[in-house]
């Protein structure tokens, strides 16, 4: 049998047995998975300690809200660029640019906070790491095609998902006894720290090149928003991507606030110390790699379209759930839950781009699908930070979990719910 790759070259099953080594004896692979599963243990104390520092300050949940739905307009904003960027440059490079510029950015908070504790140096470093944030997860996930095999491009997302989540499950415990013996501001200097070990990292990864040279004689003819929009025009010709964003746009307004929304339940619904909130959102990551491991088969199992419908409908029934309950150790099981559902789906989802998108639009492709799908993401903070402080954390819920489910389930009628993902027709440009 033979099979058409991301590059367009034909090849037999028995030649990609000979000429892939496998995940595992990808050395290249091998660092890439290491360099981002400390890369994850970092973020996992920035995850926790901005909203936990915002809270320290100000002990406003809407604040909290606030400061997340900056970082949202922040990465909206790169992504109108970003894919452009992505595929015009050197990504290996990229990739260590944005590390460091986090891994400075990330340092001023605990070095300022020292001596004063500004709440407009917030403001300012954490939406401008959102920047270099989405740059990075660009050109990140135009890599992982160009490090393995087509083939095992849902393995190896699964991989990557579950490592991070891994160091992502001890993180959120870590990061509560080191806010609450050295404050939250020390947890992002952690965060600093792993950012430049990432950078450095990424100098022993050789990328496969792709047609980028195509992309520069593109953007000789072209300004910026015309190579955004040819991300676009990809997105909205493809019969799967197209409901993909629209029905994702909605689903990420309802759930961009989820975990400000459960710090806020732990710590002042149900009166718990910072320690508690990071081992609820420690046992929430737990989701992530049990994701990791399930991800493969399920896709496998049951194609793309059953997989991201059922992973969002479990995601709003726990969410719905989660409104219901009043004990600590219900809501650390809803949460891993809610990333189990979100892991899933999101995990299919970057699979499904990267096998079906030439390698020289998938920067653009990846950043038209995050900015146009995540456009709503801030507002979605604002409101359901502002709906948790007006009609409190149990209606909020109640209502996002109800709405999740119908927004899943319409999924059905659509191009995902006809999709079969283990037959994904690469749309040439």
């Amino acid at each position: 049998m033979s099979t058409r790759d991301a590059r367009g070259s034909v090849t037999t099953a028995g030649q990609r047995d000979q000429a892939s080594p496998g995940l595992w004896g990808n050395r290249n692979y091998r660092i890439f998975l290491g360099i981002q599963t400390l890369s994850a243990l970092g973020d996992s104390f920035s995850y926790v300690a901005i909203p936990l520092l915002v809270l320290h300050s100000t002990g406003s949940v809407v604040q909290m809200g606030l400061v997340t739905a900056l970082t949202g307009v922040a990465s909206i904003l790169t992504g109108l660029f970003a894919g452009v960027v992505v595929d015009r440059v050197d990504r290996r490079r990229l990739l260590m640019v944005a590390d460091w510029a986090r891994c400075l950015l990330f340092a001023l908070i605990p070095l300022v906070w020292l001596f004063t504790t500004p709440m407009w140096l917030l403001y300012a470093v954490v939406p401008a790491a959102g920047v270099f944030m989405m740059l990075f997860r660009v050109a990140y996930v135009t890599v992982v095609p160009a490090i393995v095999e087509p083939d095992q491009i849902t393995k190896a997302n699964g991989h990557l998902f579950g490592t991070y989540a891994a160091a992502s499950a001890g993180g959120p415990a870590l990061v509560g006894f080191v806010a609450s013996a050295l404050g939250p501001a020390a947890a992002i200097g952690i965060d600093s720290a792993t950012f430049a070990f990432s950078a450095i990292g990424i100098l022993f990864v050789t990328i496969r090149p792709t047609r980028q040279a195509s992309a520069r004689s593109v953007g000789d003819r072209a300004g910026v928003r015309d190579e955004f929009l040819v991300g676009v025009r990809f997105l909205w010709a493809h019969p799967v991507l197209r409901p993909l964003t629209v029905l994702l746009s909605l689903l990420t307004f309802l759930t961009y606030g989820l975990t400000d929304l459960i710090i806020f339940l732990v710590r002042e619904d149900l009166g718990h110390p910072d320690s508690t909130v990071g081992f609820v959102l420690s046992a929430g990551t737990l989701g992530t790699c049990l994701a990791s491991f399930a991800v493969a088969p399920v896709h496998q199992r049951l194609g793309f379209g059953a997989s991201w419908i059922g992973a969002f409908t479990l995601c709003g029934t726990a969410v719905l759930c989660l409104g219901l309950s009043h004990n600590v150790l219900v809501v650390g099981l809803l949460a891993a839950v809610i990333l189990f559902g979100t892991s899933i789906a999101g995990t299919c989802s970057m699979s499904l781009r990267q096998e079906v998108t030439p390698g020289h639009l998938l920067g653009r492709v990846t950043a038209a699908f995050w900015t146009t799908h995540s456009a709503l993401g801030p507002l979605g903070a604002a409101a359901v930070t502002a709906a948790a402080a007006g009609v409190g954390v149990t209606a909020t819920c109640l209502g996002i979990g109800v709405s999740v489910v119908c927004i899943a389930l319409t999924a059905i009628l659509t191009g995902i719910g006809q999709s079969r993902p283990d037959r994904p027709a690469v749309q040439d440009a």
